[in-house]
């Protein structure tokens, strides 16, 4: 009897290393995402280069616009200066934005720095001018590290990374330097997302515990194969292409394969409900606090169904 319960406890005991084995392997593939505040049970609202809505994009006021906002993610846009700094923009070229000319790859920081930033917004926009934005500065992503520190939440693309060599591995060393990352290389409060993906390949080759997300930009009606989801999966947590292109079809799918769905740029509430209908884990929005609003009802109004089932 002894030895048959020995033998017992001895398969027991193997068969829990294998299942253990197998959820380690399996963690190796894709889980090791798991640490990143995207796996939690919420649909995230992503401030869309801040609450750039209100205040002029990609500024320090924008930011902390986002922040007061309830945004659950700070987007920052990188573009990379000609002595390698890494600063907060939307566009190759300062012309949009700024009060300056010419491409960002083509300035250093100091020339940078001395752009005016906010007018270009008043300007634009009279009715949400404030005087408070002229002369902003364009800000480095040291900067604003430095301003949110580990208590926010970012979600970082590298833009054209064909453009400027190097980017992925200066902005590793930034996460790193600012502590966004642990000793092993996770973090809890970053997100990379990029139209590239070898920009992406090449940073999960460099870290692979960073969370990723594949943007798309679609022209036509949106179609995607459950093979290309497989790939995805492969490296990255989520997609996010324009909302404008997709149907619910194409959500479906993507959550079928188990993969977060944050789309670009939704500002009306009718497009927000539809997204949250369709299953989005996230969106991106000019308009932050319209977007909690719009959340608050479709979950009172699910809470609601619950009730009544």
């Amino acid at each position: 009897m002894k030895t048959n319960l020995k033998k017992f406890g001895f398969c027991m005991m193997s068969a829990a290393f294998i299942l253990q084995a197998t959820s380690m392997g399996a963690s190796a593939a894709h889980g090791s995402h798991s640490n990143s505040s995207i796996h939690e049970k919420k649909i995230v609202n992503v401030a869309h280069r801040g609450a750039s809505g209100y205040a002029p994009e990609h500024t320090i006021p924008a930011y902390q616009m986002g922040e007061q906002m309830k945004g659950d993610y700070i987007e920052i846009d990188l573009q990379m200066t000609k002595d390698g700094r890494l600063v907060a923009m939307h566009d190759e070229k300062v012309d949009r934005t700024t009060n300056g000319t010419g491409l960002v790859k083509d300035l250093t920081l100091a020339e940078i720095k001395k752009l005016d930033a906010g007018t270009w917004f008043n300007e634009k926009y009279p009715q949400l001018a404030k005087e408070g934005y002229e002369g902003l500065k364009v800000p480095t992503l040291e900067e604003v590290f430095k301003k949110f520190g580990k208590k926010a939440n970012y979600y970082i693309e590298t833009k054209s990374p064909d453009v400027y060599p190097g980017m992925e591995e200066e902005l590793l060393q930034v996460l790193e330097e600012y502590k966004m990352v642990d000793s092993k290389g996770r973090t809890k409060n970053v997100l990379i997302q990029s139209f590239s993906k070898e920009s992406l390949m090449k940073v999960h080759d460099l870290n692979p515990r960073l969370p990723l997300v594949q943007l798309f930009s679609y022209k036509n009606q949106a179609t995607i194969s459950d093979e290309e989801l497989e790939s995805i999966k492969e490296y990255a947590v989520g997609v996010g292409p324009n909302f404008s292109k997709v149907d619910g079809q194409y959500v479906k799918m993507v959550r079928n394969h188990d993969l977060q769905f944050h789309p670009y740029t939704v500002n009306e509430r009718a497009d927000m409900k539809k997204a949250l209908e369709w299953g989005a884990t996230g969106l991106f929005t000019n308009y932050p606090d319209v977007f909690n609003e719009v959340l608050s009802e479709y979950k009172h109004k699910d809470n609601g169904n619950k009730v009544t089932k």
